[in-house]
């Protein structure tokens, strides 16, 4: 059998072997492995280091916050006493001033607007002609109504004299009865007549008065609607506005208009059985200043059944301003005056799982978590119901880091201190 000559010209003792890998490969391998290794030995290392640290961390907190290390670690707070005061009882409303009344000054004839005789923002007072509108035409219909009513007037004299003439006649049998009945009928219709003219010529002397446009109300004017060499038209079919003069508000005294919660209510309901005048504070937005005091005026007399709440009203003398038709302001009523009651800085009551707490120090210089039962809060003191007595040193600064037991002293600075400082 021959063979290929490739095969024919290879060398009968060569082998055909893979080739080996270096030794540079070899080592470079190696180096991996171990370095890979020192990498997870420490990442093992560190996390291991990590949770025995913290176990630690956690359990020396954990014997501090449980008062193991009082003695050593007192934790400083700042200590205020509960007081016996009179305290006030509000209700706290969002309110909006409103004019006292306010009136929509409208010309009631149609016009040429001639004069204009108030400025913007003037204080004008019942009566005061504010604008003038072009008389001409109205005089000339009075003017006609009143010769009207002096021509009827004639004519119903000699109609009264004619009759009388008749009735003697009548009485004479000189003149039929036809005759004497056409006459009386002819004075009841001039009679008829001369009433007609005196409404007409009251109708145009009212429409000539109201070419003068007067003040309805006494108040502030705001912004004119009209200037001077306008026309002004009145009817159903003129354009919404074109007969605006100006809106006058009187704003002295104000209303107040704000609502409350329903349960509120019985609170309000006492003393104005008592027929007690109950003061109302009007406060700026930030609920800091004062700008004005009255007293409640009206209660509406329904709740409204969409928001649960009742509306109500304030007067306000406002003789410095400080109320403005539209204004926001926060509203508060005094309802109740409560002496001798038990208060603490709003800053000692804390809201927790299980309701208000505060922390009380006693004699031990531990500070004890007391429920209390609180109320409202006014000038920076809560009123407590109860869960505190009146000169009980209470907490008001510190208590976040606070276990029952907790050993405390006051910081530095703080003038109230403790009653046996260790």
């Amino acid at each position: 059998m021959s063979l290929s000559g490739n095969q024919e010209s290879m060398p009968p003792d060569e082998v055909v072997t893979p080739p080996n890998p270096s030794p540079h490969g070899r080592r470079k391998k190696k180096g991996m492995g171990w370095l890979l290794l020192l990498i997870t030995l420490l990442i093992v290392g560190g996390v291991a280091w990590r949770l025995t640290h913290q176990h630690s961390f956690n359990s020396r907190q954990g014997k501090q916050g449980h008062g193991l290390d009082e003695g050593s670690f007192p934790i400083p707070v700042t200590l205020k006493p509960a007081t016996t005061e009179n305290f006030p009882v509000y209700l706290d409303g969002l309110g909006t001033v409103q004019a006292f009344n306010s009136a929509l000054v409208n010309a009631r004839v149609s016009g040429l607007i001639q004069e204009i005789h108030f400025q913007e923002g003037q204080e004008v007072k019942k009566g005061d002609v504010l604008a003038v509108i072009d008389p001409r035409t109205f005089q000339a219909q009075y003017d006609q109504a009143v010769a009207k009513q002096v021509q009827d007037v004639a004519q119903l004299e000699s109609a009264k004299i004619v009759l009388s003439r008749d009735k003697d006649l009548l009485d004479k049998n000189v003149l039929d009865h036809q005759t004497y009945d056409t006459q009386r009928y002819l004075v009841a219709q001039l009679e008829g007549s001369v009433q007609a003219d005196q409404a007409n010529e009251e109708l145009q002397k009212s429409q000539l008065d109201w070419t003068q446009v007067t003040a309805p109300i006494s108040g502030r004017a705001g912004v004119r609607y009209v200037d001077v060499g306008n026309q002004v038209t009145v009817g159903a079919n003129s354009a919404n506005g074109s007969a605006q003069i100006v809106v006058i508000n009187q704003i002295q005294p104000i209303y107040v208009s704000f609502t409350l919660p329903q349960q509120d209510l019985p609170q309000l309901r006492e003393p104005l059985l008592a027929h007690k005048n109950l003061e109302v504070d009007a406060l700026d937005r930030n609920n800091q200043t004062v700008l004005s005091k009255g007293q409640l005026s009206v209660i509406d007399n329904q709740i409204d059944t969409t928001t649960a709440t009742v509306k109500l009203k304030a007067v306000f003398a406002n003789d410095d301003y400080k109320l403005w038709p539209g204004q926001f302001v926060n509203v508060r009523i005094l309802v109740n005056n409560r002496p001798d009651s038990i208060v603490v800085p709003s800053e000692a009551v804390q809201l927790g799982p299980n309701g208000s707490y505060v922390y009380v120090v006693g004699a031990d210089n531990k500070a004890q978590m007391r429920d209390v039962t609180a109320g409202a809060s006014e000038a920076g003191l809560t009123l407590i119901e109860s869960g505190v007595k009146a000169g009980e040193m209470v907490v008001t600064d510190g208590q976040y880091r606070l276990q029952p037991d907790s050993l405390v002293k006051t910081k530095s600075g703080d003038q109230t201190g403790l009653r046996h400082q260790k």
